[in-house]
């Protein structure tokens, strides 16, 4: 299995950019950044990240602020600050953490990092569960079990220690992940094309379409938000949230209708969804005027937006606004 499974990968693993290097920073940026996010979307912020903060010193004496810039849009941004966090902690200790203890002590590294960094930069032998390593094992051993318990979770973990290469840890781990990723799928497994389909109980048994089992997701829901866009002489009017905010610390938004007393309500400029986790936004912009500048906020200027961490709202409520405009400007 394990000779199988690593053939396939040499001939079909993805031309990932953090497949190009064994150096431990590298790997820990993408695997935190990897957490709940599509590799589509992480490869840019990836790459501006890394230019940005090409090094544990460059990350560890940088300003929050800017850490929070080149993280927005990704989400989850206590993983930047966590980040920021381990790379002060790194460069106190004086060189990268080389084993799975040393690594779990660091700000926002769990089991999983500690293992997928242990590994691939280190070729130490630490299976990895991240979803897709799960739905593979739990299809390989028909594991009948809730996924989400921890009864099955240890026995997952126990077949991903059995089948692990001690040779090839990193490799293997990839391999495994990257059969998830791209074939061994939620809904629509491709058994056909797997290295590891004589060996699949699931595959065998017929249950391929029906594992894993987990518990259900709760019901999505639904928020409407209106925003306003006031614009004076070249720049716009934003606030920021405060450090202590259980939600975007620190980030700059557009106001909503009704946040700052007195502001009018003008045209429509447009409206996009946008969904966190569980809940579905439909986010309607419209132009808007106030008299004198409020309490709280700011007037920024248009050629500076970018330099500012903006949620991802406000991101796409000013694409929408520059859209607009062009349009206007065509007309």
């Amino acid at each position: 299995m394990r000779r199988r499974l690593l053939a396939w990968y040499e001939e079909n693993r993805r031309d990932l950019p953090w497949r190009r290097t064994r150096d431990p920073y590298r790997i820990w940026i993408s695997e935190i950044m990897l957490q709940q996010t599509r590799v589509a979307a992480v490869i840019p912020y990836y790459e501006r990240f890394l230019e940005r903060f090409p090094n544990v010193a460059a990350l560890a004496n940088a300003r929050e602020h800017d850490v929070l810039t080149a993280w927005a849009g990704l989400g989850y941004y206590s993983r930047a600050r966590n980040l920021q966090r381990a790379a002060k902690k790194i460069q106190e200790l004086g060189a990268f953490p080389r084993d799975h203890l040393s690594l779990k002590s660091l700000a926002g590294i769990g089991e999983y990092t500690a293992a997928a960094v242990a590994s691939i930069a280190f070729n130490l032998p630490h299976p990895v569960l991240d979803g897709n390593a799960i739905r593979v094992l739990s299809r390989l051993t028909a594991e009948q079990g809730n996924i989400d318990s921890t009864p099955a979770r240890k026995r997952l973990r126990d077949a991903a220690e059995l089948l692990l290469d001690p040779k090839r840890p990193g490799e293997f781990n990839q391999a495994l992940m990257e059969l998830g990723a791209t074939v061994c799928l939620p809904k629509q497994p491709e058994c056909s094309a797997c290295p590891l389909t004589q060996h699949c109980e699931a595959r065998l048994r017929g249950l391929q379409q029906e594992l894993p089992l987990r518990s259900r997701r709760a019901k999505p829901v639904r928020v409407e938000k209106h925003l306003l866009a006031i614009e004076r002489r070249g720049k716009i009017l934003l606030w920021q949230r405060t450090a202590d905010s259980a939600r975007l610390a620190g980030f700059w938004e557009l106001p909503e209708v009704g946040q700052i007393h007195g502001a009018r309500v003008e045209d429509r400029v447009g409206q996009f969804k946008h969904t966190i986790v569980n809940t579905n936004y439909s986010v309607e912009i419209y132009r808007g005027f106030i008299g004198a500048q409020p309490k709280g906020f700011r007037w920024v200027k248009h050629t500076s937006v970018h330099e500012m961490p903006l949620s991802t709202t406000t991101k796409k409520a000013l694409a929408c606004l520059a859209k607009q405009v062009r349009n206007e400007n065509e007309n």
